[in-house]
């Protein structure tokens, strides 16, 4: 099993997690994060007196899947979160050793 976390703008959630789920995903946790990276810092206005901010808002999913759903789903993320700017996101891919489902005890396939 496969863990892929993806780091998206939070305005392409919907978009993605409809791509998704029309590939087969059926589940995903979403969390809200702030990131600093090469994205551009914004300026703000207020009360007169301009503000960096340096940390933007980005979406952050993780999606646990079997091995051989993995090249799909990350070609159906990067057409999906992509608008061809600087701080689309990145998309991480790792292995997941076991997983057990807390209420009854399941493991791994079983548990998804």
């Amino acid at each position: 099993m496969k863990k892929i976390t993806a780091i998206i703008r939070s305005h392409k959630l919907e978009e993605v997690k409809t791509t998704l789920v029309n590939a087969g995903v059926i589940g995903l946790t979403v969390s809200e994060q702030r990131q600093f990276g090469r994205s551009k810092k914004q300026e703000v206005l207020y009360r007169g007196a301009e503000y960096m901010i340096d940390f933007v808002n980005r979406i952050k999913l993780e999606i646990i899947v079997e091995e051989h759903q993995v090249n799909s789903l990350l070609e159906a993320l990067v057409i999906s979160a992509s608008t061809g700017e600087i701080g689309d996101g990145k998309i991480f891919i790792s292995s997941i050793e076991e997983i057990v489902r807390i209420r009854t005890g399941e493991t791994n396939l079983e548990a998804i």
